[in-house]
């Protein structure tokens, strides 16, 4: 039936706008043809979500033409010029899913946890472990402080410790912690530890909590087990945290496919993007009060979030973490510290303004760098592999133990870069984007780059579990927007001397060449759709992909911005002197015409 699907309505309930799209088939293909957005209504004065999905669809109705709704009812299936076939919605509406995870040892049972809770487009908001240093009474305020969603309780192997897992069970039931959303019914908690231990943690948290036991998630020390306790999650999520916000049950009533938390649907699908392609890639949704960074290597997914991460509500903790030098040397215009904290206070004061002057903006993107940077290190230092283990994994439980383990992120391997979020997506230039990706994730060989148009991945991700077709369909061709292709070097050397020659042969017979001396970045016009081949020979000392000193001959893509050759350097040199570290960024800004003159 998927496939004889004419028409597909999708919504995400964010926690400050929910946005609703409409899929329709355009000569046998599926496009995004319309879209509307309505602020989101799960708070007072309304406490009724669907309130806000109404008028975002009665937007929909308007720019279309299509009558979609009869008074609150969604039309179904689809005729001429009426109704859908199918209705499905993602949310992250009154916070997301918010978790606290334990077990028995940090760095393993309790890490366990971690990535699976990740994986299900959790936000973790404290890890417990036995041996984590704080005391019993510490613990307990804890638990009992934080009022998350649910908590994931794992330890012990399969016949292995029981009293180290009873005991983090008694702490949860001297906490008595009562959920953050309805005030009446029992806090979720899945224990996926121990088998032994079962008969103990029933008696001790049956009769207090909603109690729900699923497979260990780490049955013997070689093995992680993340899918079963990934689905109770999603399970208790529908069940427990959506239906206690207002209006959710009734939203449940109208869609066609269970309701995913923004984060996972995507993860989702940007793996099924790299399973369709064939691809390596990277992606980031940076949003204003976590950003989450996604990757896909030969197969394994991966995510992480960075809770104190974000462009507006978080934005003081990027310039504490990063630190003001760091968010400093990205400007051209150099502002006091006094001021430069005021004006990043204001923002976290006052989430919702954008920037008026060029100054601004400027700003605002140099925070982007570095919460984009931080947030990739974050997610390099989970996206390791346990040598010589065997895995069960599927997507959203790619997360292996930091200990030992070899990373999944090889740069050079990277073949696509995805940005999302509102400083990305909605950058007055294009290149503006592509210019903030390639700082902060510092590319290595050639990799394309893309943003999310209008923010519909978390649409198509829900979609993609009842038509993985259409999903796919409008992710590669309404929702990524190609920003070109980038060949870096890695390597250093002093300022001017040769970094690699290059020539470019075009499709309608033109060619290019030249040398890029270290320090410089080129930008050559390559449009959307359009392929070239480029040589290119590094310098000795720098590396393009195929070894230090040795060619390279590649087919590059293009996109809005074009090919982008950067002799610049890994890792990227910012000269220590202000005036020179100024004079340098305005020849990048000037090279990438990042900025009207």
């Amino acid at each position: 039936m998927s496939d004889e699907m004419t028409a597909i309505l999708a919504t995400d309930c964010g926690s400050t706008t929910t946005k609703a799209i409409l899929i329709e088939k355009v000569g046998g293909a599926y496009r995004q043809t319309f879209r509307g957005e309505s602020p989101t209504t799960v708070e007072a004065p309304f406490d009724d979500v669907t309130r806000g999905v109404l008028n975002a669809i009665q937007e929909v109705e308007e720019l279309s033409g299509r009558t979609i709704l009869d008074g609150e009812k969604i039309l179904a299936p689809a005729g001429e010029g009426r109704g859908v076939d199918l209705y499905v919605s993602t949310s992250s509406a009154g916070g997301g899913l918010q978790m606290m995870v334990a077990g028995v040892v940090t760095a393993m049972t309790a890490e366990s946890a971690q990535r699976c809770a990740l994986g299900a487009g959790a936000i973790v908001m404290d890890v417990l472990a036995s041996n984590d240093g704080r005391a019993a009474h510490e613990k307990i305020e804890r638990i009992r402080v934080l009022r998350p969603d649910m908590i994931l309780l794992s330890g012990g192997t399969d016949g292995g410790t029981v009293s180290h897992v009873v005991e983090l069970a008694e702490y949860i039931r001297a906490a008595d912690p009562k959920p953050r959303l309805g005030g009446n019914f029992r806090l979720p908690v899945i224990f996926a530890g121990n088998r032994d231990a079962r008969g103990r943690i029933q008696e001790i948290l049956g009769d207090r909590t909603a109690l729900v036991m699923t497979d260990n998630i780490r049955p013997i020390l070689e093995r992680e087990n993340l899918g079963p306790a990934r689905h109770t999650i999603h399970d208790l999520f529908l069940e427990h945290v959506m239906a206690q916000a207002p209006g959710y049950g009734k939203l449940m009533g109208w869609t066609g496919a269970p309701i995913m938390p923004t984060p996972a649907a995507v993860g989702l699908i940007m793996e099924q993007a790299a399973k369709a392609e064939g691809l390596n890639l990277l992606g980031v949704d940076i949003g204003g009060a976590t950003t989450d960074v996604f990757s896909v290597v030969d197969g394994q997914f991966t995510r992480t979030v960075s809770a104190n991460l974000g462009m507006s509500y978080s934005v003081s903790n990027v310039l504490a973490e990063a630190g003001i030098e760091k968010i400093e040397r990205w400007l051209v215009e150099p502002i006091a510290e006094q001021e430069l904290r005021n004006r990043i206070k204001n923002k976290m004061i006052r989430p919702t303004t954008i920037p008026q002057t060029l100054a601004d903006l400027a700003l605002e993107q140099a925070i982007s760098r570095e919460a984009l940077r931080l947030a990739f290190d974050q997610h390099k230092a989970l996206a390791v592999s346990l040598k010589g283990v065997q895995q069960e994994r599927t997507i959203a439980d790619a997360f292996e133990q930091e200990e030992g383990g070899k990373s999944l992120i090889d740069l050079y391997r990277i073949d696509l870069i995805i940005g999302s979020g509102g400083i990305l997506s909605h950058a007055p230039r294009r290149a503006q984007a592509m210019m903030m990706m390639i700082d902060a994730y510092q590319p290595l060989g050639l990799t394309q780059l893309a943003v999310d148009s209008i923010f519909m991945m978390p649409h198509l991700g829900v979609l993609s579990q009842v038509n993985e077709r259409a999903a796919t369909e409008v992710f590669l061709k309404d929702c990524l927007v190609p920003l070109g292709s980038c060949l870096a070097a890695e390597g250093r050397a002093k300022r001017g001397e040769p970094c690699f020659a290059y020539t470019v042969r075009f499709a309608d017979g033109r060619h290019t060449e030249g040398t890029l001396r270290f320090g410089e970045i080129l930008r050559l016009d390559l449009p959307s759709g359009a392929e070239a081949e480029l040589q290119a020979e590094p310098s000795k000392g720098f590396d393009l992909g195929g070894g230090k000193g040795k060619p390279v001959r590649l087919q590059v893509k293009g996109g809005v911005v074009g090919l982008i050759l950067d002799g610049r350097g890994r890792p990227l040199y910012l000269p220590d002197d202000s005036s020179d570290r100024a004079a340098q960024l305005r020849a990048w800004a000037a090279a990438m015409d990042l900025y009207p003159e």
